[in-house]
This record gives C-alpha cells, sequence and structure tokens, in this order.
C-alpha cells in the first residue's frame, strides 16, 4: 500500500518533467475559495503525474500499455514521450474525439474497443499478455496513487491555509494520492449522482460496480472503484459528496463567465459542491483536474 513518503518520492521523481500548477485565491458569493490549476498541466490533466511516476520509477519498461476513458491515456502517452518509450492506449469506442485526437499526437498508438471503460482494460491486459510490456492502470496502482498525491503535496507547501482539498472522484486515485498528500487536511471527494464508484462503494464497505451515466462519464466512468484507492480512503475518512449534471454543468459555465477558466465537466464537479454548500471548510482547495474537452465557451 502506498504512504505519504511515497508522494514524497514521487514529488522528486516527476519534478523534471511535471508542471507545478499555480493556486488561485478567490472570494465567490462572498466565501474564500482556492483553485488548484491542474487542468494546465503538459497533458491537459493531473493524470500525468500518475503515468509519470510509474514511468520513471520502473526505467526498464520501454513499452507502456493502458486502457483509459481519455485523461489517463493522455497522460501515459505524454509521459512515455518525454521519456522515450513507446506507448499503446486502448480507449471505449465512445471516447471524445478531443481526447483521441491529443493521444495520437502524443505519438501514441490508439485503439480503440469496446463500448466501456472495463471492455478497453480487458483489451489492453490480452495484448500485454500476448505482447509484453508494462500495464499502467489508471488509479488502481500504488505508483499511480501516489503520484496524484503530488497535486495535494504542491497545495500544502503553496497554500498551507487550505483545511480541505476538493476532487472530482472516478476510480478514486486522485482522491486517494490527495489523502496521502495532504497533510491529514479532509479530502472532499465529489462525484456525479449517476456515476459514483466511490460513493457507493464507501457505503457498501466495499468496492462494487456502478453506473457511468453523467455528463462527466468520460473522465469519471469508472466502473468501480480502486481496490488501492479505497483501501486508502476508507482508512481516512473522506467526505463523499454528489451533484447533479446540471449543477455541474453551471459550474463550469461560471468558471469561465467570473474567472475565464474553461474546463471539461468533471473538473466542474468540485465547484459545484462548494457552491451548493456541501463542502464542509473554511478554505478548501478544488482541484480543477482537466480540460480535455473541444467546449467553446457561448
Amino acid at each position: 500500500m502506498p504512504g505519504p513518503e511515497d508522494v514524497t518520492r514521487a514529488v522528486e521523481r516527476i519534478a523534471p518533467y511535471a508542471r507545478r500548477t499555480p493556486i488561485l485565491a478567490l472570494e465567490v458569493d462572498g466565501r474564500p475559495l482556492a483553485l488548484k490549476l491542474e487542468h494546465l498541466q503538459l497533458s491537459g490533466s493531473f493524470k500525468l503525474r500518475g503515468a509519470l511516476n510509474a514511468l520513471v520509477a520502473e526505467p526498464d519498461a520501454l513499452e507502456v500499455v493502458t486502457a483509459s476513458g481519455g485523461n489517463h491515456g493522455l497522460g501515459v502517452a505524454i509521459a512515455a514521450h518525454l521519456l522515450g518509450r513507446r506507448a499503446t492506449i486502448f480507449v471505449p469506442e465512445r471516447a471524445p474525439a478531443s481526447k483521441a485526437r491529443r493521444i495520437t499526437a502524443a505519438g501514441a498508438e490508439l485503439v480503440r474497443t469496446g463500448a466501456t471503460y472495463a471492455a478497453a482494460v480487458e483489451s489492453a491486459l490480452a495484448y500485454v499478455s500476448e505482447r509484453g510490456g508494462r500495464y499502467v492502470p489508471a488509479y488502481d496502482d500504488p505508483l499511480v496513487v501516489a503520484g496524484q498525491g503530488t497535486v495535494a503535496a504542491e497545495i500544502v507547501v503553496s497554500a498551507p491555509e487550505v483545511d480541505a482539498i476538493v476532487v472530482a472522484a472516478g476510480g478514486g486515485g486522485l482522491a486517494a494520492g490527495c489523502a496521502l498528500g495532504g497533510g491529514g487536511r479532509l479530502v472532499v471527494a465529489v462525484e456525479p449522482e449517476r456515476c459514483c464508484s466511490l460513493h457507493d462503494a464507501l457505503a457498501a464497505g466495499r468496492p462494487v460496480d456502478a453506473p457511468t451515466d453523467s455528463v462527466a462519464s468520460s473522465a469519471l466512468g469508472a466502473t468501480r472503484v480502486g481496490e488501492i484507492p479505497f483501501a486508502v480512503l476508507s482508512s481516512r475518512a473522506p467526505a463523499s459528496v454528489l451533484v447533479s449534471d446540471s449543477a455541474i454543468l453551471a459550474a463550469r459555465d461560471r468558471l469561465w463567465e467570473e474567472c475565464r477558466l474553461a474546463v471539461e465537466p468533471a473538473a466542474a464537479a468540485g465547484v459545484a459542491a462548494w457552491i451548493a454548500g456541501t463542502v464542509e471548510a473554511e478554505l478548501p482547495c478544488v482541484v480543477l483536474c482537466g480540460a480535455n474537452a473541444d467546449w467553446l465557451p457561448g
């Protein structure tokens, strides 16, 4: 199981490659709020961090393979490019064209397969079994989780006054990483109402299958939370919050109108929860986790 010390090591590993993204402090509706602008990361999302940590820690893995709804695949593709590795990325047939295009542009081989993320995983694992290579899970991997925790480590250093870290949750990798790297701060995991594998797992006491019907499902559409993220989070009592798709889209639009920040729907989930008043913190930092969508503000 990864621990806080693994996040510390990950900070050192990825420092030569990843951006240290800024924090924006502002006041909205008379309340203070901090935004971690992780959508400005090299890959357009935090996923680059976990991919880099996994690959730098295993220099002998010359070919890397993964399955992804989009953002993780792009993170792996760019990490492989930065490190001179070959990458093959399996994505569902319905993966957004914007994310697929960026994966290909990063030099990776893109394979569309199946209707769901789970089907893409099955194909990717079969490929590795037949041809070899290092399979990099999107979230159920200790090195990936520790790499995602570097987001929280940066928040702790740059904004120590923050008392909660708010993240959108899919497979649980970012939430678990922030629980490890946040120095004991509360982690608030926000999910769409109809795409909530972590919420359902915490309620059941174990990972369970969940629906993936949401405007944010291309980024948050894990059918089941990872075993490793669940083990980390279940021992650290995160707050679990659900938001509607309409609230997510309204928050996305508001980020543009008031801050000129253009993000994908998943990145707006935490802001939606904060606007609704369901984040119980004096000064939370919301991680804007990605911007890999061809959405043009109206």
